[in-house]
């Protein structure tokens, strides 16, 4: 029932010019489309009744009315719009989002960056990108004090490694977005603010513009810090700008959540600015058909996102090839995509087609999306007509030769069903670089049928990797502990911030089908032997000096020793700063293996299922005090909560430092999993790497490589295998 007074009854007809409340909708993201009011629940029922042809011409007059009133409100000026060093984000259509955890981009064997296998793989794909974002904070961040700045510099090869892997992207024409977030104040305190910081890592890596995490709109003191510093910038806030005025210098922003309507909604952005690039985000979406035909209707572009967090969404191949065409028409016509006389929803003459018309001198484009689940055919759209107009199906790729009706040039072409459609109007002394070979592309890909492609979405499947067993022995060996063998319920689940329950999400265990966060199996255990506590910093000392091993990437490796020791009074504590390679190097060593994480709960929780190693009800007393500090303090002894251990007497598995078990890999990522948790909780945001020290939960921790996987608060402890 609709009980909004301002809105119309689910018979009434369509509300047409002056009867809109555009101060209803001057701090959305988009503007209400014609023949509706803002409320009105068209989509569920009546939707067939709005005349979108009937009201569009006077929807238009009073919004352009608005959004000179609005432009004035906000003092705008568009400087920052026709700067020349800024102007490449307007064609910047295709933008990704991309962890550096990801194998295409940094290979972890050879320990080198593999930029151009990341970007062949796109454009063999979807036609590739004109930007990335460098992502290398979240979901890691937290896991130590280590704050947003630290990470870039722990990054492979560090400052110069990643300039390194940004002059690869701009070798091949991409530019580079550096991440920033507000909500970074738990982690170690930075030694100047957030923007110098960043405009200072911005000119040192040669980048180009900067994503703000959380930001809508942001702030204007990043954009005078790089000015500042001769390196001037692209402003990209993550979410939709809420305060106007941030369109001055913010010249690009992504969008979010467009209503999928049977009328495609109209940015508010793009609207106020047509030189605003907007790329549309819909990181868990897995059917991208609304979002494309949101875009290709408003000439914006898309943030093509696929390894979210770790987890892989890619595009179905009918949305990747979707992408391409729209992205190889916005590229050939960008500078009518950033019109000033852009108009949308031209008259169009077939039900549930909609048109925006792109003009500039001596060439119009209209883009058309075909918002039925059926293909339609016949008469689409009839434009004014000029003698020597040359017209061109541009998605198809082939000439067209329209019915002349008095001033008009009624045009027939077929539109697939959710599809697309462009129409070009070229004048007699117009000419386009490449035209013809650009048509020549499309009527070859347009010989496949958007229709034919797959939409199926699959998961990507993971493996885990392979242990070695160690030799076999009765007895366990000293500072070692006999877990028996018995039948031991697994039942664990992750604790990722995001991802929900969908498929894909935390790992995939050998006996599962794909990737899921919830886990459960009833295991007949057999019999091993687990150190009765983590390796000891004096442990692993004695193990480089009988075996004078170092680590190939060095860096972080031990970073809180001094002079190859572990400070004074460090000896007892649990041993950290090592990555799991090194720890695999230590067990090796020793005779030992990391253990299967199943095996370290059952080390830690027994036969019960009990929540904790000493119960089902969290006390205080059993663990290290919690560190809510911005900084990182000493870990507690190994044996400092004797009254805290397992079932089967094993000591300081929960709450001290997190320890290393199981490594997960699928082709794009690697992950370990993380048990007990630690002491450390920074504060003043969620995002921060989560804990669990329940015994039914593991944290999974994404792996780049050593020296930025290498933590203050991940140690480990190793098991060898019983006869």
């Amino acid at each position: 029932m609709n009980t909004d007074p301002d809105s119309p009854r689910d018979d009434a007809p369509p509300k047409v010019k002056n009867e809109y409340k555009f101060s209803h909708v001057t701090t959305q993201r988009y503007l209400p489309t014609p023949g509706k009011a803002p409320g009105w629940p068209f989509a569920e029922i009546g939707h067939w009744k709005t005349d979108v042809n009937g009201s569009s011409d006077d929807w238009i007059a009073e919004l352009i009315d608005w959004r000179r009133e609005h432009l004035t409100r906000i003092g705008y000026d568009d400087t920052h719009y026709r700067r020349p060093e800024l102007q490449w984000a307007q064609r910047n259509f295709v933008h990704a989002q991309m962890m550096v955890e990801d194998r295409y981009f940094h290979d972890p064997v050879a320990g080198r960056y593999t930029v151009d296998r990341y970007l062949d793989d796109l454009e063999a794909r979807f036609g590739g990108i004109d930007s990335v974002l460098l992502w290398f904070v979240y979901p890691n961040i937290g896991i130590d004090d280590r704050n947003k700045s630290d990470l870039a510099h722990d990054l492979p090869g560090g400052i110069d490694g990643l300039r390194s892997a940004v002059d690869d992207f701009h070798r091949r024409g991409v530019r580079v977005f550096l991440p920033t977030m507000p909500w970074d104040n738990g982690t170690r305190p930075p030694e100047q603010n957030d923007w110098n910081a960043i405009a200072g890592l911005v000119k040192a890596l040669g980048a180009d513009g900067i994503n703000g995490d959380t930001y809508n709109g942001v702030p204007r003191a990043f954009f005078d810090a790089c000015d500042a510093l001769g390196h001037p910038v692209v402003l990209q806030p993550e979410s939709t700008i809420s305060a106007e005025e941030a369109l001055i210098w913010n010249v690009q922003s992504w969008g979010k959540k467009a209503p999928n309507e049977i009328v495609p909604p109209v940015a508010k952005f793009k609207w106020l600015e047509p030189r605003h690039m907007i790329n549309y985000e819909n990181r868990w979406g897995r059917d991208r058909n609304h979002d494309l035909q949101y875009i290709f209707f408003n000439g914006i572009g898309y943030n093509a996102w696929e390894n979210v967090w770790g987890i892989w969404n890619q595009l179905t191949p009918r949305d990747a090839e979707t992408l391409r065409r729209i992205a190889m028409i916005e590229r050939q016509f960008a500078t009518a995509m950033v019109s000033m006389d852009w108009r949308p929803y031209e008259h169009t003459l077939q039900a549930g087609v909609f048109a925006s018309r792109f003009p500039i001198d001596g060439l119009t484009l209209w883009t058309l999306v075909n918002r039925n689940e059926y293909d339609v055919t016949g008469e689409q759209i009839a434009v004014p007509h000029r003698e020597g107009t040359r017209y061109v199906d541009a998605w198809s790729g082939g000439a067209l030769q329209p019915r002349i009706d008095g001033e008009q040039a009624v045009f027939d072409f077929a539109i697939e069903g959710r599809g697309f459609g462009a129409l070009l109007a070229v004048s007699a002394n117009r000419n386009i670089d490449g035209l013809d070979d650009f048509l020549a592309r499309m009527h070859a890909l347009s010989a496949v049928p958007l229709r034919s492609l797959s939409n199926q979405w699959h998961s990507l499947p993971q493996s885990l990797v392979s242990i070695e067993p160690t030799k076999p022995v009765v007895e366990a060996p000293q500072g070692m502990l006999t877990i028996p063998a018995g039948d031991f319920d697994f039942a664990v689940g992750g604790v990722e911030i995001e991802g929900q329950t969908w498929e894909g999400n935390d790992v995939q265990y050998p006996w599962e089908g794909s990737a899921r966060r919830g886990h459960r199996r009833r295991i007949a255990m057999r019999a091993f032997h687990i150190d009765r506590t983590p390796v000891t910093n004096a442990q692993f000392r004695a193990f480089l000096d009988a075996s004078g091993w170092h680590p190939r990437d060095a860096h972080n490796f031990l970073r809180h020793w001094k002079n190859d020791a572990p400070p004074a009074g460090w000896d007892s504590k649990p041993v950290t700063w090592v990555s799991i390679e090194d720890a695999r190097a230590y067990a090796q060593w020793a005779g030992k293996r990391l253990p299967r994480e199943w095996e370290w709960q059952y080390a830690a929780q027994g036969c019960d299922g009990r929540l904790y190693p000493w119960g089902n009800d969290w006390n205080d007393a059993m663990v290290p005090v919690t560190n809510r500090a911005r900084t990182l303090r000493a870990p507690d002894d190994v044996d400092a909560h004797p009254d805290g251990a397992s079932p089967f007497g094993v000591l300081d598995l929960v709450g001290n430092v997190w320890q290393w078990t199981d490594e997960y890999v699928d082709e794009h990522t690697r992950a370990a999993i993380l048990r007990g948790g630690s002491s450390y909780q920074p504060q003043t945001s969620h995002w921060y790497f989560p804990q669990a020290h329940r015994l039914d939960q593991h944290g999974k921790y994404l792996l780049m490589a050593p020296c930025k996987d290498r933590s203050g608060c991940v140690g480990f402890r190793c098991v060898v295998d019983a006869t």
